[in-house]
């Protein structure tokens, strides 16, 4: 069977399409993998390994490269897409795709925040760094809660509860549970608001002030609330309202 190299599959994929099997090895994803390490692979070449398939229309790696350019080839906007928009959006992609791709992202994701050494946390803009890879993007309120060791070294972080649009419950047992099974000493909570508006509410505030007067009950510091927005945060302390 005639071997394509990659030069040779772009010349003649016009009047024939060649699979990955008749690619010359050291042009086929896995096996370039295998040879070369994951180092020399492009993102278009790993992608089509999560995908394992193409179609009858287009290679594994064509499709990666289609999917690849419709995000502008920014894999931290591929990470936002749910494995329903990745099967809307993109022809050849079924749901065991689509599932396969989103778990290999989100699985990065998780190696990158454990791999890395615990941060200390020294104000708002860095606590909004940290939560905002979770938050950002989300169509409804969600509640999280940073722990903090005494030296303000990140223990977790914790989603607490999600709501509807505009507000989510919020459980003080559940807060003060958690940072008590962390021996956390200090916490930060925190809340997105859908609308893209930061500014605290009634509610919010009210809110705060339950948590700061039990967290002085348990001797546990609440350093911060946060609202956060995709772009931009309100932090209660930074505002003088802590």
């Amino acid at each position: 069977m005639k071997k394509y190299h990659l030069a040779m599959y772009e010349e003649d994929k016009t009047s024939k399409k060649i699979s990955i099997k008749e690619w010359a090895e050291e042009d086929r994803p896995r096996e370039k993998l295998m040879q070369y390490g994951k180092k020399k692979l492009t993102n278009a070449e790993l992608l089509a390994i999560i995908i394992g398939s193409g179609s009858r229309e287009e290679t594994a790696v064509e499709l990666s490269q289609r999917i690849l350019r419709m995000v502008d080839n920014n894999i931290n906007e591929l990470t936002k897409l749910t494995y329903k928009d990745l099967m809307n959006r993109f022809k050849g992609i079924g749901e065991a795709k689509a599932i396969n791709i989103v778990a290999a992202l989100e699985l990065a994701n998780r190696r990158t925040f454990i791999a890395e050494e615990k941060p200390i946390i020294k104000d708002a803009s860095e606590a909004y760094q940290i939560l905002l890879p979770d938050l950002s993007d989300l169509d409804f309120e969600t509640f999280w809660v940073i722990l903090l060791s005494n030296a303000q070294r990140l223990i977790n972080k914790v989603s607490i509860s999600e709501g509807g649009w505009s507000e989510t419950s919020v459980d003080l047992k559940k807060i003060f549970k958690i940072a008590l099974e962390n021996n956390a000493s200090k916490i930060i909570i925190a809340h997105n608001h859908p609308s893209g508006n930061p500014q605290p509410s009634d509610s919010d505030k009210a809110l705060t002030e339950r948590i700061i007067k039990a967290s002085k009950i348990l001797s546990i510091q609440t350093l911060d609330h946060i609202i956060l927005t995709n772009k931009t945060y309100y932090s209660f302390a930074e505002n003088g309202l802590m």
